[in-house]
């Protein structure tokens, strides 16, 4: 997974980018999200809807999937985390989210440094377009709603998200295939490793199958919801309570790990 390594270090490297200019990473990343996602299906609805074919289809399929993001992150910013038993976190009692203190105590606002001059960068539309079939010029007219330059950025950045997206969607299909998690893939190759040393083999005790771990992951089946919540943006539950986690039949803990070899502590610690 050497893309995926790729596009997860640049994310971070964003990241850390975004926490350093606003001090609070994730509603900078938020906010930016929304504001491309609204700007995206302003472009898309006004340029490349009215264009496709079989509308009274496509069109019906085009409005899920513009739903499916918005209801995506109206809940990031609408569900609070944690657990329910946990007490319940104070409001903010500031706006301004986006500043932040510097070395001198100073506050800096999130577009403090921010500087439009004249020598950007200029982008001339064309004037005419050339048929590259009947060898016609015809003037080249805009006539949609939304700019020339809004569509063009929002077409380039769409197009680099559906790779970096893309990449990023498979390795986490294949983790969940596996039922693990970023950080227990990592461990579980040493592991493996270990217990192969040993001619043992190691064996993750959370691995249900491929089918089941989608259908816990997912939360459907015989057990959760209906196949339509992979589909509607519908608020449901998890399958676990976050403390207990289905095992293997059998299994109480991983096969081919001995004490002491954990990686990663766990959150439960023993108490002596």
């Amino acid at each position: 997974m050497i893309c995926a390594r790729q596009v997860f270090r640049c994310f971070k490297t964003l990241e850390r980018w975004g926490n350093i200019v606003t001090g609070k990473a994730g509603p900078f990343f938020v906010g930016i999200a929304v504001i491309l996602i609204s700007m995206g299906i302003a472009c898309f609805f006004d340029v490349i809807a009215p264009t496709l074919s079989y509308p009274l289809i496509s069109i019906p399929i085009c409005i899920l999937i513009a739903l499916n993001l918005v209801m995506h992150y109206y809940y990031v910013v609408t569900v609070p985390p944690g657990f329910v038993q946990d007490p319940p976190r104070e409001e903010g009692k500031s706006i301004f989210w986006a500043k932040r203190l510097n070395k001198k105590g100073k506050l800096r606002s999130l577009l403090g440094g921010v500087r439009w001059t004249s020598r950007g960068v200029k982008v001339t539309p064309a004037v005419n377009t050339k048929c590259m079939k009947c060898k016609i010029t015809r003037p080249e007219k805009w006539e949609h709603s939304v700019p020339e330059v809004m569509f063009a950025m929002i077409f380039i950045l769409s197009a680099v998200i559906c790779a970096a997206v893309g990449i990023m969607l498979s390795y986490h299909l294949y983790g969940i295939s596996r039922a693990e998690t970023s950080v227990e893939a990592q461990d579980h190759e040493e592991y493996r490793k270990k217990a192969k040393d040993r001619n043992e083999e190691f064996i993750n005790s959370y691995d249900l199958g491929v089918k089941k771990n989608f259908q816990f992951f997912f939360n459907i089946g015989e057990s959760g919801y209906s196949m339509t919540t992979l589909f509607i943006p519908f608020r449901i539950n998890p399958y676990t309570d976050g403390y207990s986690w289905a095992r293997r039949e059998g299994y109480d803990k991983h096969q081919g790990l001995r004490q002491g070899e954990e990686l990663t502590d766990d959150d439960e610690e023993d108490i002596y």
